[in-house]
């Protein structure tokens, strides 16, 4: 039998040099005043983000709290219909878009580049960028409340009743722009999580040494990338078919409501579970620490993870068992969504065995935690009891579903948020929240939770539909609705109870941080703004166990990186694996440059809604200029081509091709436009074999030999940028490099005026869906074309002005993938077009 030794730590000799220490904190530290808002660091950006996300709580709580006041007496007359309708909408939609799926992306941001060892994300002003974007979108949507615009169709806005027939207003479009914009937001975090988790944790912290909650941010990320495309595509038809009636939902010209439904949900489940991982990764982080032991079935929980995220994706049918669907196809997605609590209850009898072994320590965070395990079990109860057709067909919209889906949202995320409250706040500022007051505010919380929404259960049962503002005193569910609106008025006075205990806390004079749990990993070691003093190397799966003097050693500088090695700010990149150094990834500094264009972006959707074209189009041009201006710098390497990152460790600075996470985070990204495409060809087929014939009379194909000139300048055009890149490649300078490039988009420029030329001779998009969906497809490669108008320029500037070269080449290796993706995108549309009838005759 053969054994492997762990490595060993590389140690810096010590002392470090005098000034050191200081360098580092002159580049990394923090603006004051109002420059503070120009910060990119995680830290800042993380903080900003929960408390925003925390305001969209305590916001969407508010008008759950309307909606209980208005049913807690039958007549009631409060809020009238057409309110309550915005009122409703609004707190569902707000709770999942704004603050659900926000505050676990924040939590991310702030915590994982320290409890990774790194610096900091491999994206800052990414960061920043979709934060503001974000902050700004938000809340913009939310004060349509007050002006009576807010979206009246429900947070899932189910056509026809949000088409133009039955809501004319501009009500439903701030909701499909203002979110759709919102999700693509999210995106960008997703992108920055992923490469930040896979290509900057610590030397030595493997795949197997990474932190539970790491792993599930991971699984997460790329479940956003999946499944948040859908929503977006579904957002745009249905934008499309209330600004240019194009039918796409239309039942009489061709459309299909159920469309809608299909995509909706499938980005719907998933988001369920894009909720949950992320608190379960908090909880199988905290309760270690609070039971003094390792945790139970590490690897099977990790396993766990990855096998509910794959069930997700299977369930989005779960919530269409009522809508005529086939019986083959209902049973294997009820089989699924009860398979989908076999990997779930493996997480929750690791977590209790955890607590079996150890020695419990009873604390704020032990409290939530164990009253998050007793509701998410029942709302996972009620939830195999859903998957259950003929049941879900007696229960479907009643307030026993509003009751299942509580249980497992807020005790499947809420209680673990405030548990992780109570544990990292003291990272901080060093203090931490009042034990005697959270007894208070558990107490009520729990108990409030419980008694709001348990008995709605029983009003389901008893066939009180949902989304009614009112009903008649004899229908018998007079008790029951005030027996709920008074608990989600105790559940409230605990949020309060938490908030002033919280600003009591924060504005404690700052001390020192320390390990106040115990705990096991990187994040309780001793940080600035910079993160740690020197980047650790990992050897074990709970270093701060078992590597006792880690703390004194990185203080001291003995590790990766005590210092600026270029001046800059810096992080190691290390390989997606093993973890073994890579290279040093200099990052970008503080700007104004995201908050700018992330105010021009959400202006841009915004005023769009609002119908005010030329405003709107001068915030895209502000939103593209500043991304443009931003990254202009970015591929500017610094001159050192290789620096010492430890005692007789050199690495290089900056990689290209494959090897740089700029790389993977643009194959991500396509991966995510792909999954866009995908969803709008799904579009296509749907409304396709709705057909008697396809194309439907009147409807005409552009002759074939166009279709192939089209395709054949596009392969001309990604032969161009490929003959570029390799002339930099074997030349290293770019003196042809802007011409072939041009050349490249006068080909994509050709190609797509053919293709415009052909559909507008044979396509009327607002006489079908199938002609809609046609267009669709052709708009969505339309908008590259236009993408690719705006990038050939800029690098064909960048060459001219000298900034191409074998060290600074990402933004052509990145607009080369771009380009290429386009290529086969536009042919992709085209066969998918001309295949479709063929397969139908």
């Amino acid at each position: 039998m053969t054994t492997t030794s762990t490595p060993k730590p590389t140690l810096n000799p010590a002392p470090r040099p005098d000034g050191e220490l200081e360098k580092l904190e002159a580049v990394w530290r923090t603006q004051s005043g109002w420059r503070f808002f120009s910060s990119v660091n995680n830290t800042n950006i993380g903080l900003l983000y929960i408390a925003t996300a925390l305001l969209f709580f305590v916001l969407a709580g508010v008008l759950g709290l309307l909606i209980r006041l208005q049913l807690a007496v039958p007549d009631n007359h409060l809020l009238g219909a057409e309110t309550y309708n915005q009122v409703f909408t609004m707190h569902g939609t707000v709770m999942m878009f704004l603050f659900a799926i926000p505050v676990v992306e924040a939590i991310g941001v702030y915590l994982l580049p320290n409890m990774l060892g790194a610096r900091d994300l491999p994206f800052p002003r990414l960061s920043a960028y979709a934060y503001w974007a974000y902050a700004f979108g938000g809340l913009a949507f939310f004060c349509t409340l007050f002006v009576g615009l807010a979206p009246d169709g429900g947070w899932f806005m189910y056509p026809p009743l949000t088409g133009t027939r039955y809501s004319p207003g501009l009500n439903a479009d701030f909701w499909l722009l203002g979110i759709g914009f919102i999700e693509i937001s999210a995106i960008a975090g997703a992108i920055e999580l992923i490469v930040g988790i896979l290509f900057t944790r610590a030397p030595g912290m493997t795949l197997g040494r990474m932190p539970v909650y790491a792993w599930a941010m991971l699984v997460v990320a790329l479940m956003i990338v999946f499944a948040f495309p859908a929503v977006i595509a579904g957002t745009a038809l249905l934008e499309l078919e209330r600004a240019f009636d194009w039918p796409f939902f239309i039942a009489e010209r061709g459309g299909d409501p159920l469309l809608w439904q299909h995509l909706f949900w499938f980005f719907g489940h998933p988001e369920v579970y894009i909720i949950f991982l992320p608190a379960a990764g908090m909880v199988s982080t905290m309760i270690p620490t609070i039971a003094g032991t390792k945790l139970v079935g590490r690897r099977a929980i990790i396993a766990a993870l990855l096998g509910v995220s794959v069930f997700s994706f299977g369930l989005w049918a779960h919530h269409m068992f009522t809508a005529g669907l086939g019986v083959l196809e209902m049973s294997f997605v009820s089989a699924a969504s009860m398979a989908v609590a076999v990997p779930t209850a493996i997480q929750v009898f690791g977590w209790i065995a955890t607590l079996w072994k150890g020695k419990v320590t009873w604390n704020a965070p032990t409290l939530f935690l164990l009253g998050f395990m007793f509701i998410f079990v029942l709302g996972g109860l009620t939830g195999v009891m859903v998957a259950v057709i003929p049941f879900d067909w007696q229960v479907h919209d009643t307030y026993f579903i509003v009751a299942h889906f509580h249980y497992v949202l807020i005790g499947g995320m809420v209680f673990p948020v405030f548990a992780a409250m109570y544990y990292w706040l003291p990272l901080v500022n060093g203090n931490r929240l009042s034990e005697a007051w959270a007894r208070w505010v558990f107490g009520l919380m729990f108990a409030g939770f419980n008694i709001a929404f348990f008995p709605m259960h029983i009003t389901g049962l008893l066939g009180m539909p949902r989304r009614v503002y009112t009903y008649a005193s004899e229908m018998g569910w007079d008790g029951l609705n005030l027996l709920s609106t008074v608990g989600a008025f105790m559940f409230a006075l605990g949020v309060v109870l938490f908030a002033i205990d919280a600003f009591r806390t924060l504005r404690r004079p700052e001390r020192a941080v320390g390990n106040p749990w115990n705990a096991a990993t990187l994040e309780w070691l001793p940080s600035e703004d910079y993160g740690n003093r020197s980047i650790v190397r990992v050897a074990s799966n709970n270093p701060l166990w078992d590597q006792p003097e880690l703390a004194r050693e990185v203080e001291e500088g003995r590790h990766y990186l005590p210092h600026t090695a270029t001046g800059r700010r810096e992080t190691i990149a290390t390989s997606p694996i093993a973890a073994e150094p890579r290279y040093l990834l200099v990052l970008p500094g503080d700007s104004w440059l995201p908050l700018i264009g992330a105010f021009g972006t959400s202006a841009f959707f915004l005023l769009l809604t609002v119908k005010l074209y030329p405003l709107a189009w001068l915030c895209a041009a502000l939103a593209v200029g500043s991304v443009l201006a931003w990254t202009w710098g970015a591929d500017r390497p610094p001159p050192e081509e290789q620096v010492e990152a430890a005692a007789g460790e050199y690495l290089p600075v900056g990689a290209r091709g494959a090897a740089s996470h700029s790389w993977w985070a643009t194959i991500i990204m396509l991966v995510v436009d792909a999954s866009i495409f995908a969803s709008f060809a799904f579009a296509y087929v749907h409304v396709s074999m709705r057909l008697m014939v396809c194309p439907p009379p009147g409807a005409e194909l552009p002759p074939l030999a166009q279709a192939l000139t089209s395709c054949g300048l596009l392969v001309l055009g990604s032969g161009l940028v490929w003959l570029a890149k390799r002339g930099l490649d074997k030349k290293g300078h770019a003196r042809r490099l802007p011409w072939l490039v041009l050349a490249a988009l006068a080909c994509a420029l050709a190609s797509f005026a053919l293709d415009l030329q052909g559909w507008r001779a044979g396509l009327a998009p607002s006489e079908t869906a199938w002609a809609a969906a046609v267009a669709a497809l052709a708009s969505y490669q339309g908008l590259h074309i236009v993408l690719l108008l705006i990038l050939a320029p800029y690098l064909a500037l960048r060459a001219w002005r000298g900034l191409l070269g074998r060290r600074s080449r990402a933004t052509l290796d990145n607009i080369a993938l771009v380009w290429h993706y386009t290529t086969l995108q536009g042919i992709a549309a085209v066969a998918m077009v001309r295949l479709m009838p063929l397969l139908m005759e």
